[in-house]
């Protein structure tokens, strides 16, 4: 009895088995097909309402960001926005111009000095002004009490929410030739300093407006870094004898390292950006031979002389520039062992 059990019970075993395995064989492809199309419609379905929530944003993304792009086309035009009511026959019946409005940019003593001020400004910004919020985080991020963090945070903040022309106002105050400043100096015998028009400190006085407004604000991102740091690396780096300085060099800075390299790559593509309307509200103020930019140099081009085209010209250098600038230092990221804005 035993003996025949065995056998029978062994091949009813292995049979279903080589049934599985054939039948998996001969079907596994269109099983496979279908399980991915399947897959595919379940994921459509399981985020429909996450995709309709961005729909919006992308069609504004779309309408705002990417078919202005086909704009730069008057680059290489003597664009005359007077032909027609409609923009895009007006584009259509200018006269193309080829690399003219490029030769005459690069021929321009007016362009090459707004890009000298627009890369001064950025390096004193970038030494001056870009490591403040992290120093910031640090401190505020050191203190114990939730009150006085909080406090803290709120002041800090407060100024962000200043328009330019605010901001601008309230230096002019300080530091402008009837400003307290210089009534302080003259009521001690010493003539008047008028640092809002001296074209030699323009770009620390820039520096010092950002650093007011937009520190605090800058600090947001580094704080969100810093609360993900788990507290017993502190507790035992303490145990182990490690005092303030350490814990902050040994955990604190790796901790922020990731998001520092993220945003100095966002800050080296922003270069040629330093602050439109900051500028142009003080641009008059110190001349344009220290308060021109790319950005007023393209605004006074385009929109004061009604130059389009060779504002577009410079406009779209400015772009193409910007974007190598992300992609140089994306890859130095990329060997500092960082992520930076994408993976490799």
């Amino acid at each position: 009895m035993s003996h025949s059990t065995v056998p029978r019970s062994s091949a009813e075993a292995s049979t279903p088995v080589k049934t599985a395995a054939a039948s998996g064989d001969a079907a596994g492809p269109r099983e496979k097909r279908v399980t991915g199309r399947l897959s595919l419609r379940h994921r459509f379905r399981r985020d429909r309402v996450l995709i309709l929530m961005t729909l919006p944003a992308v069609v504004l993304l779309l309408v705002f960001s990417y078919l202005p792009i086909l704009g730069n086309i008057v680059a290489f035009q003597d664009y005359d926005p007077y032909i027609s009511d409609n923009g895009i026959v007006s584009i259509l019946h200018s006269p193309f111009v080829g690399m003219e409005n490029f030769q005459r940019m690069f021929e321009d003593s007016a362009f090459w000095n707004a890009v000298e001020n627009t890369l001064v400004l950025f390096f004193v910004q970038l030494l001056l002004f870009f490591p403040i919020p992290i120093l910031l985080a640090l401190l505020i991020n050191s203190v114990v009490g939730p009150r006085v963090r909080a406090f803290a945070q709120a002041v800090l903040y407060l100024p962000h929410f200043f328009s330019w022309v605010l901001v601008i106002a309230v230096f002019q105050q300080m530091f402008g030739g009837a400003g307290m400043l210089s009534q302080l100096l003259r009521q001690n015998g010493h003539d008047g300093l008028n640092i809002m028009t001296n074209p030699d400190t323009f770009p620390f006085l820039l520096t010092a407006q950002s650093v007011w407004k937009d520190a605090g604000w800058g600090i947001i991102v580094f704080l969100a870094a810093l609360a993900s740091v788990s507290p017993d690396l502190y507790e035992a780096a303490a145990m182990d004898g490690a005092g303030r300085w350490r814990r902050m060099w040994h955990i604190t800075l790796p901790a922020l390292r990731p998001v520092i390299a993220l945003l100095l790559v966002l800050r080296v593509g922003d270069a040629l950006t330093v602050g439109f309307e900051q500028i142009l509200l003080q641009r008059d103020g110190v001349g344009p031979g220290a308060g021109e930019v790319l950005d007023t140099f393209v605004w006074w081009n385009g929109v004061r002389n009604q130059d389009f085209g060779y504002a577009a010209a410079a406009g779209l250098v400015k772009g193409v520039v910007s974007i190598g600038l992300v992609l140089a230092a994306n890859k130095v990221a990329h060997l500092m062992g960082e992520q930076g804005v994408y993976q490799k």
